[in-house]
């Protein structure tokens, strides 16, 4: 694997280009890295590029990067063709929280990885594990959790499959350090360390707000002034996305049982097309913060 002198790979891919895909591709390319992002047709593909370099400009903008954008954009490429991904030596998969997409996605992004290329999975909540055991090399393969948004976060969760090596956990570690971010190492465990933590204390704060014991508003203030969160649950619920948090609810109730049974209130949101930040209303009105 060739590395920059930050211990960064010095190619890496990401496979889809949407908000956290984008911001993955970001920290990378800021870093130094040649980014390759490929997305499912030509017009999300240029969507994607469109995104990534809208949050480097920025990173000018903050101070955060001395490289200019024009040097940037050059190291910023985009494709619809997984077998662009041969030259890399190591590829987050960001696809949406669907088991057989997922599966699908990794399979194919691995037939077109040299051997000893690294493949990591932005997965939220599901198995690690169960994903390593549908590929070729799963000892390979990791979990690299990042966080929404991605620029702003100073967190990385590294699952760990049963069947990742030392080698690739020990190169994850360091990666992360590189990217100016703080490592937490879980096994792989259903919704890991930050999601199983993160959802349950948002599910109660939906049954609040559906019982009537305080608005979304108050619950939030409750959180953030009272514990100190950054955001409250479910205005972080309104950036993650309804829908997110509802597929990731249904897997924690599935294989952990009823405490994470979702709410009827983030059912209903998710059928009306109410998902949030990205739809303009979820628990909060965005459309005046769009």
């Amino acid at each position: 694997m060739t590395t920059l002198p930050n211990s960064l790979p010095a190619k890496v891919g990401v496979l889809g280009g949407g908000r956290m895909g984008a911001g993955i591709a970001h920290a990378f390319l800021v870093n130094g890295c040649d980014v390759l992002v490929v997305e499912r047709d030509e017009a999300s593909a240029i969507a994607a590029r469109e995104r990534v370099e809208s949050a480097a400009a920025k990173s000018i903008e903050r101070g955060a990067t001395d490289a200019n954008l024009g040097e940037m954009a050059s190291r910023l490429h985009v494709s619809v063709d997984y077998a662009d991904f041969a030259d890399r030596s190591l590829v987050v998969e960001a696809v949406p929280e669907i088991w057989d997409l997922k599966v699908s996605s990794l399979q194919r992004v691995e037939e077109n990885l040299a051997p000893d290329a690294i493949l990591a999975s932005n997965t939220s909540s599901l198995s690690m594990s169960g994903l390593a055991a549908e590929l070729q090399r799963p000892e390979n393969f990791l979990g690299l959790h990042f966080f929404n948004p991605v620029p702003a976060s100073t967190l990385i969760e590294v699952v760990i499959a049963k069947q990742s090596s030392e080698e690739v956990i020990e190169a994850a570690r360091g990666w992360v350090k590189a990217l100016g971010k703080t490592a937490v190492v879980v096994n792989d465990a259903p919704g890991f360390a930050s999601s199983r933590l993160g959802v349950a204390i948002a599910l109660e704060a939906m049954r609040m707000v559906e019982e009537g014991v305080a608005s979304a508003e108050d619950i939030d203030n409750a959180m953030v002034l009272g514990y100190k969160h950054p955001t409250g649950p479910l205005k972080t619920t309104d950036i993650v996305g309804l829908d997110v948090r509802l597929g990731i609810a249904e897997y924690l109730h599935e294989t952990l049982g009823d405490r994470f049974a979702p709410p009827q209130i983030l059912r209903d949101l998710v059928e009306a097309g109410h998902l949030g930040r990205k739809t303009g209303k979820g628990f909060y009105d965005w459309n005046d913060a769009r």
